[in-house]
């Protein structure tokens, strides 16, 4: 690591010392709630506009128990800029604030900062493998400028643009995790997962999961075929998952996109605290040691992973002080029936209501 980063663990040393790393949420989703980004751009430049919206969200996910921040650079190469019709600020501008922001917000918690690039617009059109790894050595030079502690290539639903992007970020010699936005069918060309992870690896990334577009649960699923296919190959490499934060049950394929509430009514979807909890076992029995969660997740979701592993990591984060284990703190309460609830049992099993009584329960996904 540099100057800045020598104090800290490597994010490989941490894992391969077997520490449980804690993720931070998702960026995009919840900023478009707060007015701060405009959603169909999914574009990041309030890292400019509105660092303090920024740096706020960070913190919150830092408190929840976060041991990464990721940098607010989702969807910023230049293309993708482009497009969205973002003018008067270069993706350079907005990699360049966005790495200050995660770094002021990291050294307040001895967290590392992670170099986000995504999927680009480029390889959809071109299919080039020269335009699109242009693309990625550009935001990744913006990055080692601001020496961040490693990369992470997230949110690819082609395991070829992935390898693409990896193979770019391990000339840095920086530790590179890469996630695919896929389901336990595979890529959008019908890649399984085991054969994603077997090219990830191969390309050089040290840590491979998923990220985005389907449920926690299946997501865990996914990453264990990732994991499966790793050990068919006699290759190695940590694992990560950093999921969608609604429930997905119809759209196994696509993912949430399919959706007819997507992105604009997906509330009744909502993933509860409790059942992050079980999110968060299933992740860590599965074998999975980096777990955090993308869009959806809010920092009492983060905050439920670092309480579920908390045994196994040793300490409670921050925003703990705020919150009774499994409701105890409402033991406080002044009506007896919502004391009654002051108990672990009440809520792992309570089946909540949304509330709709003319809504259905699913919905038909758009034809994948």
């Amino acid at each position: 690591a540099g100057t800045m980063g020598s104090k800290r663990k490597d994010i490989l040393e941490r894992l391969n010392a077997g520490e449980v790393l804690v993720g931070d949420g998702g960026y995009v989703m919840q900023l478009e709630r707060r007015g701060y980004v405009k959603g169909g751009n999914w574009t990041p430049e309030a890292a400019v506009e509105h660092p303090e919206a920024v740096r706020q969200l960070h913190r919150e996910f830092l408190r929840a128990g976060a041991n990464v921040i990721q940098t607010f650079t989702f969807y910023c190469s230049e293309d993708k800029l482009e497009l969205s019709h973002v003018t008067g600020i270069t993706g350079a501008q907005i990699n360049e604030a966005a790495c200050d922001l995660a770094r002021e917000v990291a050294n307040e918690g001895n967290a590392l900062v992670a170099g986000g690039v995504s999927m680009t617009p480029c390889y959809a059109k071109s299919h080039s493998e020269t335009e699109v790894k242009a693309i990625f050595k550009k935001q990744m030079d913006d990055f080692l400028k601001k020496d961040i502690d490693f990369f992470i290539a997230e949110f690819f639903d082609h395991v070829e643009e992935a390898v693409w992007a990896v193979e770019v970020l391990k000339t840095s010699g920086k530790t590179v995790g890469a996630t695919l936005c896929i389901s336990p069918h595979g890529d959008m060309k019908g890649v399984p997962p085991g054969e994603c992870a077997v090219r990830l690896v191969k390309a050089g990334a040290d840590i491979v999961g998923i990220n985005c577009h389907l449920d926690p649960m299946t997501g865990v699923r996914t990453v264990k075929l990732m994991k499966e296919g790793l050990e068919k190959a006699g290759l190695k490499a940590h694992l990560m998952v950093q999921p969608l934060g609604f429930h997905t049950p119809e759209c196994n394929h696509t993912g949430y996109l399919a959706l007819p509430e997507f992105p604009f009514a997906l509330e009744t979807r909502a993933i509860t605290r409790w059942d992050i909890h079980k999110y968060a076992r299933e992740a860590y029995n599965a074998g999975i040691r980096y777990i955090g969660g993308c869009c959806g997740f809010e920092p009492y979701h983060i905050r439920a992973i670092a309480e579920e592993l908390a045994a196994e990591r040793g300490f409670l984060p921050p925003a703990s002080e705020k919150h009774g284990l499994w409701g105890a703190a409402l033991e406080m309460h002044t009506k007896p029936w919502v004391r009654a609830r002051a108990r672990r049992e009440y809520w792992e099993n309570l089946l909540p209501a949304s509330g709709r009584p003319k809504c259905p329960s699913m919905a038909t996904p758009a034809d994948e």
